[in-house]
């Protein structure tokens, strides 16, 4: 290797610890769901609930909340970094823990992405992106394997050594939070937290009501089409509005 060249090779500890997935969409469905119920009686009385308002609130609640993360998740990189000069050679190898974050950005959701079917009586939605949000080094859980003390002692290569390896660690944390499983793992956890915190406020009004939220690469050619031909509850909602007007 030339004089100063350093090599690296970076490794996984095999079976990242998957965390808990946090629903913290449940407490924004939990608070809909009180304030429909104390509506329900109301709503029974003027001809019963209505899904789009009721959706419509729902989703105004979720781009209340900004971002949502439904999903955490655990992993452990490993890497080693290798330098030669002056005819030596100094290695260290970094074991680096940290947290990963999926999110979806519920600012992006418009009620364009959201679309009412009354004749299957289906609330599609169209999710933003799942973002992966990270990673978060645990620096306590750290550690540091070397060999080559002499040529650490005289130069600055553990200097060049901790930064190379700190650099692959992060990029190792972030390949493996790519993966498919825990990609799978966060996008089923996103997709349950926002079915819920639209199903149950319906479901409180006593509506029977399918709800489906889809990440962009997950619609099909067939639910494309069907996207482009239905109602969005922007439009059922502008096409309500311009009616009570013409009626007042």
């Amino acid at each position: 290797m030339d004089q100063g060249g350093i090599r690296q090779r970076g490794g996984i500890a095999q079976g990242c610890v998957i965390a808990l997935g946090v629903i913290l969409a449940m407490a924004l469905a939990a608070g809909a769901t009180a304030y429909f119920v104390g509506r329900s009686a109301f709503d029974r009385l003027t001809g019963g609930p209505d899904p789009v308002t009721v959706a419509s609130a729902s989703l105004q609640g979720l781009r209340e909340q900004n971002r949502l993360s439904a999903f955490a998740a655990r992993y452990v990189a490993v890497v080693t970094t290798t330098q030669t000069r002056l005819g030596l050679t100094a290695q260290k190898t970094l074991i680096m823990p940290g947290s990963v974050r999926y999110e979806v950005d519920l600012g992006k959701l418009s009620q364009r992405d959201v679309i009412w079917d009354p004749a299957t009586r289906k609330l599609s939605i169209a999710l933003p992106p799942l973002e992966v949000v990270g990673p978060e080094v645990d620096l306590n859980a750290i550690r540091e394997y070397g060999e080559g003390g002499m040529l650490m002692a005289l130069t600055d290569s553990e200097d060049r050594l901790d930064a190379a390896n700190r650099a692959a660690g992060q990029k190792e944390l972030i390949r493996q939070a790519r993966e498919a499983t825990p990609m799978r793992l966060a996008r089923d956890a996103t997709r349950r937290a926002v079915e819920r915190s639209f199903s149950m406020p319906l479901r409180a009004t006593g509506m029977d009501v399918t709800v489906e939220a889809l990440f962009p690469d997950e619609r099909t050619p067939q639910d494309n089409e069907r996207w482009d031909v239905s109602r969005s509850i922007e439009q059922v909602m502008k096409d309500r509005a311009a009616r009570e007007a013409s009626e007042n």
